[in-house]
């Protein structure tokens, strides 16, 4: 996505520094600055207050927290503390905790040697694979909202709720992707993105980020949602869940 015009991810790293960085989100949406994390310490506060939020980008960014550690001290026992530590961080976080074990089972049966460059690579991998998956989570939603438009004149009213995306990702969104992709591709859209309190996710993420790549969106309150709704004034619905199984029950 783009950030001032220019293509941003919300997490990525110097492997040769051993320094990755990230967007301080508690300062969004008044204020944009880049965050410089150091050690697993770093990353793992980065994550316990909320300067990340999201799960695909928690996951992330727990990756690459181990890979701060092993920066520093690659010993069996300094891994097992590292993930530990970051576990700690956020105790119900599905992604926090299947990134450290994809992490500490690439990296365990290595020299210790051969753990600081194999931790960065993997957890690059880890934030490449989040993105494309992303992407393919928009490239079917865009194909579902190109049918949508074919039903009416005008723009395409979509209402959003939380914020669901590029920044609870490493890129592209989650529930969100396919609005961007429907951007990208000239269709003619609107989006009302619900301020979502009590957090305000809504207000201060999902606003900012449509802004910032030129998404046309209207920021209401909540309770305006289901107004809008009842008036026929939205088309489609989009949100992220924490838990979807297989036959769409959320």
């Amino acid at each position: 996505m783009r950030v001032n015009g220019v293509p941003t991810r919300t997490i990525w790293a110097d492997s040769q520094a051993a320094r990755v960085f990230i967007i301080d989100q508690t300062l969004l949406p008044h204020r944009y600055e880049v965050a410089t994390l150091v050690s697993l310490e770093d990353a793992a506060r980065a994550i316990a207050d909320m300067l990340v939020r999201g799960a695909p980008l928690i996951g992330a960014a727990a990756a690459y927290g181990v890979a701060l550690a092993m920066a520093a001290d690659a010993r069996d026992e300094s891994l097992v503390a590292a993930c530990e530590a970051l576990a700690a961080t956020r105790p119900t976080a599905v992604n926090l905790r299947w990134a450290l074990g994809e992490m500490r089972a690439a990296l365990a049966p290595l020299p210790s040697s051969a753990r600081r460059e194999a931790a960065f690579a993997h957890a690059a991998r880890i934030a490449d694979e989040d993105v494309a998956r992303n992407a393919a989570i928009g490239d079917h939603g865009l194909a579902l909202l190109r049918e949508l438009a074919t039903r009416k004149s005008g723009p395409l009213n979509i209402l959003t709720h939380c914020n669901a995306g590029w920044l609870a990702t490493v890129d592209w969104g989650t529930a969100t992707a396919p609005i961007y992709k429907a951007h990208d591709a000239g269709l003619a859209l609107r989006v009302f993105v619900d301020e979502t309190r009590p957090r305000n996710q809504g207000a201060s993420l999902t606003a900012w980020e449509l802004a910032q790549h030129g998404v046309p969106h209207v920021l209401i309150v909540d309770n305006a949602g289901g107004h809008l709704m009842r008036q026929g004034d939205i088309d489609v619905v989009i949100v992220g869940t924490d838990r979807t199984t297989a036959n769409g029950d959320v």
